[in-house]
């Protein structure tokens, strides 16, 4: 696997910087101690600019290459995620989160060291034109901070011109890379039904308003939208996740709800999904005599990868791990991911990196497999070099 040198040479630095990201843990944008390491990892790399404070607590450095302050220079952003989960570490290992009840179980103390690898290697090299910037971000997990980050305008202030992304990926086969060139994760939006009736005696049906028969019929009609409302080929999930009501074996409740996830790739079907979700709340409602209160969060869009920035990034993942361990084909996957926000707003593209065997990602025994942080490191490094070539 030709890791280039310098970074392999890396490795366990790389790797002390993972674990001790991974004992102390940060949730949504209070990233605070996170971003103060990465600040104090950049400064003695010797970058030649350093933004905090971006979406709270984000980060946005500056590395130059050769012909940086030419006009029209090249920008190329290379992005991280750096926030934790609420989830109870069991791993047991010796570099476990210190902070009961979140933990790093998605791997974004992993791509924060990938980047911090590439930086370095950048910083010394500086091999390139024009510059890089290194998007360190908050809150992928909740409170969507790529969007908080387009939206402060940091694809503007820099001159960004193409973004890029990775994410590990547990039981792919390690070093291997899959992307395709186009929509490559799925939007995901959150449904909250609130349901009133009348409660009373479960023995006198007849005298009160039943939300449990309602919310169970409102929950077996809107799994008809897809089959009978999307196209065969358009995927789609809605996935009811919770139903409360109800507190004894005798008693009719006053009030039901429900929530449910509903992901897809494409946005005509995505307002589709809201449209008709609403309709049969509505129509049911109407028709079990209760009211119902639909609260319905338009969450991340889809992750969608622009063509040639996916097929360039394709092409620097065989130099990195070699032609047989890329596939720029892959399925598309329903979970979703902030990144699309950036990728709204500028060409880029996204890509999982294998990490082998192991707990699957959100789960209290996972944990980032270091052998993969020079690959992810020497992938950057790459990019930035045959992206923006000194002539």
């Amino acid at each position: 696997m030709p890791v280039l040198n310098r970074i392999a040479a890396y490795a366990e630095e790389m790797k002390t910087w993972r674990r001790h990201l991974h004992a102390h843990p940060e949730l949504a944008f209070d990233c605070h101690d996170t971003a103060a390491f990465i600040l104090d990892r950049l400064r003695d790399f010797g970058v030649d600019e350093v933004h905090p404070g971006i979406a709270k607590t984000g980060i946005v450095a500056i590395i130059k290459g050769q012909g940086a302050d030419a006009p029209n220079a090249p920008v190329i952003g290379l992005r991280a995620d750096m926030d934790a989960l609420p989830i109870h570490e069991i791993t047991g290992a010796a570099h476990a989160s210190t902070v009961p009840g979140k933990m790093h179980a998605c791997g974004h103390d992993g791509h924060v060291a990938m980047l911090l690898g590439a930086a370095k290697y950048l910083t010394e090299t500086r091999n390139f034109r024009g510059r890089v910037a290194l998007l360190f971000q908050p809150a992928e997990e909740d409170g969507g901070g790529g969007q908080v980050m387009v939206q402060e305008g940091v694809m503007d202030r820099f001159g960004i011109d193409t973004v890029y992304g990775i994410h590990n990926a547990p039981n792919v086969a390690f070093g291997h890379f899959h992307t395709n060139p186009g929509a490559l994760m799925a939007s995901v939006d959150t449904a909250f039904v609130y349901i009133t009736g009348k409660g009373g005696h479960g023995a006198t049906p007849h005298e009160c308003i039943d939300p449990v028969v309602a919310v169970v019929g409102m929950v077996q009609a809107i799994q008809t939208i897809i089959p009978r409302n999307v196209y065969a080929l358009d995927e789609a999930v809605i996935s009811v996740t919770q139903i409360h009501t109800g507190t004894a074996s005798n008693i009719i409740p006053e009030d039901a709800m429900f929530c449910a996830t509903i992901r897809c790739f494409n946005p005509d079907v995505r307002a589709l999904l809201k449209r008709r979700f609403h309709e049969i709340i509505e129509g049911h409602a109407l028709a079990y005599n209760v009211t119902a209160r639909v609260d319905y969060d338009w969450g991340y869009p889809a992750t969608i990868n622009h063509a040639e920035p996916a097929a360039f990034a394709a092409e620097v993942a065989r130099e990195v791990s070699g032609a047989e361990a890329v596939n720029d084909r892959s399925n598309r996957e329903m979970g979703s991911e902030d990144f699309s926000y950036m990728l709204e707003a500028r060409p880029g593209a996204y890509l999982f990196l294998g990490t082998g065997p192991g707990a699957g990602l959100h789960h209290p025994a996972y944990d980032f497999n270091d052998e993969a942080a020079p690959i992810g490191a020497s992938f950057f490094a790459r990019l930035v070099e045959r992206a923006q070539p000194v002539a």
